[in-house]
């Protein structure tokens, strides 16, 4: 047998999503390993990874209860489809999640990723009130600013508007809230900003506009994080709540970033004291380890799908690879990881050091806000000049040069770093920042 040709590895054939594909391809950032706290470039430098990956490794990357789980799910049972029949793990992540969760989320479907989490959250909102005698709910309302991933139910109910201005019109009946960001009342914030509660009087206005009876729906972020940790204001999430529940409108909270421990609670839920119908959930599910996702269901919700015949199909959606085993092994490590290590409690116990170091930026050349969380923070730069974007991408350029990676959104730089990192750790990448911010 003729050997197959060797394949040259050119960087063309992969086009990198959001990523500056000419740029990167002219100067490569390309890591090889990882451990604990840092990736290893494939040419051997240590670079500290400043966003737990994507937000979602909180437990730090090769955690070891998780790559064995992994290795051992693998060879014991690899797939299994989840219509019609299923495997023991799912059941039991699922009774886990459920036991996390806060209130009466006890219910659980499983996704594969936050996108797939938001849809599935928006189509068992619709399909709710539609159970229920209400088929005129169809109406979705998200907020300005807001990410919600990037399926078509996502990026309509987002705000984001570089993730919508090129897609067309996207769904029909979703309306949008004021935007939450006041830099101008609320700068250098720590948890909650303190001006800004009326804005949620903001869905009493479209309440108002389009009547309480067609709207299914409103999904926020507890804490936005895509848009640059945009912290909600003080008593807004709860006066949503209440608005919500007067008129019978479902509240969601997207979680994909919050969970698991980024704010030093299971969920951002916990962390605001605010219960919402539904939680969409992905990112730190796994530690990132394997792609997967899930949103926690009230009782409400799925017992108003128990009806009919018990043997027809109470829910038409779901995923080939919902509840995958191997992605369920990686979940309930993580889980195990989380508490046997207290990492949702080291979070909690750093964010006081972590937030003191975020606002030691502050006066350094450019910076126009600061704002932090739990254990993720983001510093506001004024921009250049005509040339959106370019002071935040200089700046992370210079960061990972000097051995940190960052996450960039508009001309925020963004950081939500692993729950295992040491108080010299954070010296050393707020260090590194004030060094790029300078340079």
């Amino acid at each position: 047998m003729t050997a197959a040709p060797a394949l040259k590895n050119d960087l063309g054939a992969y086009w990198m999503p959001f990523t500056s594909n000419r740029q990167f391809k002219e100067t490569p950032r390309m890591v090889a390993a990882a451990e604990g706290m840092y990736y290893t470039t494939a040419d051997g430098r240590k670079v500290m990874d400043g966003t737990a990956g994507l937000w979602c490794v909180n437990a730090g990357h090769g955690a070891p209860r998780i790559t064995e789980a992994v290795q051992k799910q693998v060879a014991e049972l690899d797939y299994a489809p989840a219509f019609q029949m299923g495997h023991p793990k799912a059941f039991e992540l699922a009774n886990r999640l459920a036991e996390l969760a806060p209130g009466d989320l006890n219910h659980v479907f499983f996704t594969n990723s936050g996108s797939e989490s938001v849809e599935t959250a928006l189509k068992i909102a619709l399909a709710y009130h539609k159970a229920k005698g209400a088929a005129g709910r169809t109406r979705l309302i998200g907020r300005e600013k807001g990410y919600h991933g990037v399926n078509f139910g996502g990026i309509a109910v987002g705000g984001i508007v570089n993730n919508r201005r090129y897609f067309g019109s996207l769904l029909t009946g979703v309306d949008h809230l004021r935007h939450t960001h006041d830099p101008e009342r609320n700068a250098y914030s720590q948890s909650e900003a303190e001006h800004g509660v009326e804005l949620a009087e903001d869905l009493v206005r479209l309440i108002e506009l389009h009547g309480a009876e067609t709207i299914a729906a409103v999904i926020v972020e507890p804490m936005a994080g895509s848009a640059g940790v945009i912290l909600p204001p003080k008593g807004y999430l709860k006066r949503l709540r209440e608005i919500t529940r007067e008129h019978g409108i479902l509240l969601i909270f997207d979680e994909v970033i919050t969970a698991y421990g980024r704010l030093g609670r299971a969920f951002g839920a916990d962390y605001y004291g605010v219960e919402p119908d539904m939680i969409t959930t992905a990112k730190g599910l796994t530690n990132g380890v394997i792609p997967m996702g899930a949103v926690m269901i009230s009782s409400e919700i799925h017992d108003a799908f128990m009806t009919g015949p018990d043997h027809m199909i109470e829910l038409f959606h779901g995923y080939t690879y919902s509840g995958n085993p191997v992605a369920c092994a990686a979940a309930l490590a993580a889980l195990d990881t989380y508490r046997e290590e207290e990492l949702f409690e080291r979070a909690a116990s750093l964010e006081g050091y972590w937030a003191e170091a975020m606002f030691s930026l502050k006066g350094l050349p450019h910076v126009k806000d600061i704002r932090c969380a739990g254990l993720v923070g983001a510093v506001e730069l004024e921009p250049v000049a005509g040339v959106p974007t370019k002071r935040a991408f200089d700046t992370y350029l210079r960061a990972w040069d000097k051995g940190a990676h960052l996450r960039t959104t508009g001309d925020i730089i963004a950081m939500s770093p692993p729950l295992i990192i040491e108080k010299s750790e954070i010296d050393e990448l707020i260090g590194i920042l004030a060094e790029s911010l300078i340079a």
